[in-house]
């Protein structure tokens, strides 16, 4: 079954993560059910989008994404986590319900960089995007492979998560991030979205050949 496909984590933080989470819901209190931090991550996910587009007026508004994006990885992350940890797993519950926010989340988060100050909408959207069919290039393999492989290189989730909040960082600290590039102004938030995009696209023209050429072995031609 596609969800009760093995997961294959290459991400760089990927072991430590896992222990880590392991660790915090082991640690719970009883009350506190997997929907419980599925609703926590999405509801942060609405906040990083506010406080993304508050920045308009205030950079310290950075301050407050940030503090979010933790609370949004604790909510993504430990959803599943928990339910391992306790036995109570819904295979396909949970697999529908944990893309589905997904989605949702990138989008919102997406959006809200596009419309802050420190990101074009028109990169934001390209991110966005670009996420999306890699996630529907995932679900295709898990169904024509069934091995869910979660990313498309050492880079998760969790990495950007990161690398935004030290982003955020420095621009609420007032290091300056603009320039211009041929009469366009642009941040460094800008170019690493299109470099993110861009290894998106090449990650999954790669995958892609990979799949087709493993699946013509599998399935050869008819001769006529």
């Amino acid at each position: 079954m596609v969800n009760n496909a093995p997961r294959n984590k290459q991400f760089v933080l990927a072991q430590a993560e896992a222990r880590v989470l392991e660790w915090i819901a082991r640690r719970l209190p009883r009350w506190v059910l997997p929907d419980h931090m599925t609703a926590l991550g999405v509801l942060a996910a609405i906040g990083i989008a506010g406080a993304y587009l508050a920045s308009n007026g205030d950079k310290a508004w950075l301050w407050a994404a940030s503090a979010l994006l933790v609370v949004h990885w604790l909510g993504d992350s430990l959803d599943g986590t928990l339910a391992r940890v306790r036995k109570i797993e819904r295979p396909k519950y949970g697999y529908y319900l944990d893309h589905l926010v997904d989605a949702v989340a990138t989008a919102l988060i997406g959006l809200g960089l596009g419309l802050s100050p420190w990101m074009l909408l028109s990169v934001g959207l390209l991110i966005v995007i670009a996420y999306l069919v890699l996630s529907i290039n995932t679900y295709l393999e898990t169904y024509a492979f069934g091995v869910f492989t979660l990313g498309y290189g050492r880079l998760g989730p969790t990495e950007v998560r990161l690398m935004l909040i030290g982003l955020n960082t420095l621009i609420a600290l007032g290091v300056g991030l603009g320039f211009q590039v041929g009469g366009l102004g642009l941040t460094l938030l800008d170019l690493i979205g299109l470099g993110i995009a861009g290894l998106m696209v090449t990650g999954l023209a790669g995958r892609a050949a990979r799949n087709l050429k493993r699946l013509a072995e599998l399935e050869p031609a008819a001769r006529a």
